[in-house]
């Protein structure tokens, strides 16, 4: 786009968080954000007909035309608009101002569940505030890059529940409170995640036996997903670490206070040692 242009200059507003300029939309923008979720808050204490409630709801009209303003900029000043429709930060800006269109656009819709369901969903705005979160980015790519085990671990977690609650159903019986397979499963969820709300509590010798043995497995399984995504926290952050250079044999991958370098053995401690940013190949798109 042409660097004089109205669409350039609200690129560099929007999307330019380096800049002046943009810095000052974001705060502008974080403030909308957090004043319109306490609105939300404040909102759902109150009775429906009460004063503050209308006030409260223009202040909602207000806070939705500023959110729908914003969206259409950036549709507008987006190299790829397309790709930011379409991208996790589009669809939250999108899904945040929703609720209120449609509460105008079908306003007899007056079910109680209706109307508390799209009151709720408001709260997606709360995601407005993840592009803000500097290390947000590195924590989504940990998520992604441990997704197969984290399925796995899963798997495995709903195969154990299965055989658990399927075994607690034949032991205990519908005369203790296992009245199905279905809510057998939901004792060993409770069980094995170590909640135990005490609605469903096995009475035999043997469904106790086996509760003992799906509490400590919970224990023992709880560890793992943990492990998983802290092990690919680590290697996201040290991929984005400034390693030292061996000026040696060139090879990077030091740490920034290491003496000697652990492929060659060279003395990193020297003049021509320098520090290096490691490439990362999954750039960010900006849109």
């Amino acid at each position: 786009m042409p660097k004089h242009s109205l669409k350039h200059h609200l690129y560099v507003i929007i999307f330019g968080t380096h800049t002046t300029a943009g810095k000052l939309f974001d705060i502008a923008l974080i403030v909308a954000i957090l004043t319109s979720l306490t609105v939300l808050v404040i909102d759902s204490t109150l009775p429906q007909d009460s004063l503050w409630a209308n006030r409260l709801l223009y202040a909602e009209y207000v806070f939705t035309a500023l959110f729908t303003i914003e969206y259409l900029l950036r549709l507008y000043c987006s190299p790829k608009p397309s790709a930011y429709a379409k991208s996790f930060y589009g669809v939250i800006d999108l899904l945040a101002i929703l609720p209120t269109y449609f509460v105008l656009l079908f306003p007899s819709a007056s079910f109680i569940a209706v109307v508390r369901l799209l009151r709720v969903m408001r709260i997606f705005r709360i995601l407005k505030l993840v592009r803000y979160l500097q290390d947000s980015n590195l924590l989504l790519r940990s998520l992604l890059m441990s997704r197969r085990k984290i399925l796995i671990f899963f798997s495995t977690v709903a195969i154990l529940v299965t055989i658990f609650g399927s075994l607690i159903f034949v032991i205990e019986g519908p005369e203790n409170g296992f009245t199905s397979i279905p809510q057998s499963i939901y004792w060993a969820i409770v069980t094995i995640t170590t909640v135990g709300y005490g609605d469903l509590v096995p009475q035999t010798p043997i469904g106790k036996a086996i509760a003992s043995l799906t509490m400590l497995l919970g224990y023992s399984i709880l560890a793992v997903p943990t492990g998983i995504i802290t092990a690919e926290l680590n290697s996201e952050m040290n991929a984005h670490r400034n390693l030292v250079k061996c000026p040696n044999c060139s090879r990077n991958g030091h740490e920034s206070d290491a003496l000697y370098c652990k492929h060659c053995g060279g003395e990193l401690a020297s003049p021509d040692a320098r520090v290096v940013p490691v490439e990362n190949e999954d750039s960010e798109l900006h849109y």
